[in-house]
């Protein structure tokens, strides 16, 4: 595949405008792939944390061990804001492409090693040591991948179509989440739950060679992203992209602005909307193993076509708009929604440990379908809103900490806060404070500081009209 240099001085000039359709959806295809095979080695960890949590600790307090599990869980998490900065940096000195690559394969390597892992009762305090060293170099490599995938893709679209290309990569993290899900049911329903519970669980994990090999010399015939090509032709890339990103104040403002402003409660819906719902119905209410998983997926297969729905719709009315009103939906929501899940699932208070017999699993899937729906809100345009904001010179790294620090450290928190919480009171909607707080938090400083960007454009200059100064102008 080859990607022309465009022209970018002519007024009309726009990053695919000599590229055929066929191009750009084997470009976004390549990404895409790529991208949710990370997600997919990065969520099976959460998936399994019930069972990994009997593997890799002492056996004697399943909610210490279990929280252990999620606190181990929520490192990968909170380090992908160092991975956004180290492969935001390779991706702005050296390329898109060798950035990507590199990610898919320190996620694959270190997500097949869990698989292979001795378990705490073989190698004793070591097990939980290298499962937190594997876990952080997931989330290393998670940190880069993403921005990455999104700068890429964007870099190759039409202004006018960035929120509907993008919305594609939005969509692999949801694909992941369902795919490991998938992956591990069938593996359980195969083998026997016994079976599964003693070493089935590596499967999954193993699985990921195969599918990294495979996405890795896919993504090796992809051509670097025309901006950069340009850029590069030009001498004009960045020599030090973190000091150019955030040395600059006007460049710095604005990552803190998408921070507070966007992604802080982007990814605390993302994770209540996904993991924690999981979490809730498996660890709180005590809903069978496989039908909170099957509840769940079904809710992901039916929500996640709205992801594009939402990013295409971004082109037209903006991204603001629909962002800040899935985190008021959400703020407003959550507290009802869980009690409708809590009374759907027939848990009954006064025998907390017991799994509820009859649980109305299509009253359940519709309700966590609608908590899904508010993640397609917020997730589906946020990829070209981040690209819009910054120059194509630093545009890996500036989106990249943002997005990383929002979904990694404020939304990978969630589950594990959340259910500290719920452990800590009693009460079952605890949980709920810390994401209903950042939400709205960030709806309040998104509604007054942040633009609009579906009109702006992205060159090689960074393009892109931002205001001298953050204001409320829709």
């Amino acid at each position: 595949m080859t990607t022309q240099v465009l022209d970018l001085s002519r007024k009309d000039a726009d990053p695919v405008s000599l590229e055929s359709t066929h191009n750009i959806w084997a470009i976004i295809g390549a990404s895409s792939a790529g991208t949710l095979i990370e997600w997919y080695d990065f969520y099976i960890f959460g998936s399994l944390a019930t069972i990994i949590s009997t593997q890799f600790f002492p056996k004697g307090n399943d909610t210490v061990a279990l929280l252990s599990t999620l606190a181990t869980f929520a490192t990968g998490f909170v380090v992908r804001p160092f991975g956004a900065l180290f492969f935001g940096r390779i991706g702005d000195l050296l390329g898109r492409k060798v950035a990507f690559l590199t990610t898919l394969l320190v996620m694959g390597c270190s997500t097949a090693l869990i698989g292979l892992l001795p378990s705490y009762e073989t190698i004793g305090i070591l097990a939980p040591a290298l499962l937190l060293v594997l876990r952080l170099l997931q989330g290393l490599a998670l940190g880069g991948e993403y921005g990455g995938a999104a700068t890429y893709v964007a870099e190759h679209s039409p202004d006018h179509k960035r929120g509907y290309y993008t919305s594609f990569i939005q969509t692999t993290a949801t694909l992941g989440l369902l795919c490991s899900i998938g992956v591990i049911v069938s593996t359980r329903l195969y083998l026997g739950e016994d079976t599964f519970k003693a070493w089935g669980w590596r499967l999954p994990f193993l699985l990921s060679i195969l599918l990294v090999v495979f996405s890795y010399f896919v993504r090796r015939r992809m051509s670097e992203s025309p901006l950069f090509q340009q850029l590069k032709a030009s001498g004009r890339t960045s020599r030090t992209p973190i000091r150019d990103a955030f040395g600059n104040r006007e460049n710095r403002r604005w990552a803190l602005l998408a921070l507070f402003g966007a992604t802080a409660g982007q990814g605390v819906i993302w994770y209540t909307g996904q993991f924690y719902a999981l979490y809730f119905l498996q660890t709180v209410l005590k809903v069978n193993f496989l039908t909170s998983n099957y509840i769940v997926a079904a809710a992901l297969v039916l929500a996640t076509p709205f992801f594009i729905v939402f990013g295409m719709l971004s082109d037209r009315i903006g991204r603001k708009k629909i962002m800040m009103t899935g985190m008021a939906l959400a703020a407003l929501a959550y507290v009802p929604i869980f009690h409708g899940i809590v009374a759907a699932s027939g848990f009954d208070p006064a025998q907390p440990n017991v799994s509820p017999a009859n649980p109305h699993v299509v009253v359940l899937i519709g309700l966590v379908f609608l908590l899904v729906m508010l993640v397609t809100m917020v997730y589906g345009p946020i990829a070209a809103f981040l690209v819009e904001l910054f120059p194509t010179h630093v545009r890996y790294t500036s989106m990249s900490l943002p997005y990383h620090i929002g979904n990694g450290v404020f939304g990978g928190l969630v589950p594990l806060i959340g259910t500290a919480l719920v452990a800590e009171t009693g009460n079952l909607y605890a949980g709920l404070t810390y994401p209903i707080a950042v939400a709205t938090i960030t709806l309040l400083i998104g509604m007054r500081y942040l633009k609009e960007t579906n009109h702006h454009r992205i060159d090689s200059q960074g393009g892109q009209s931002l205001p001298a100064s953050p204001c409320n102008d829709d």
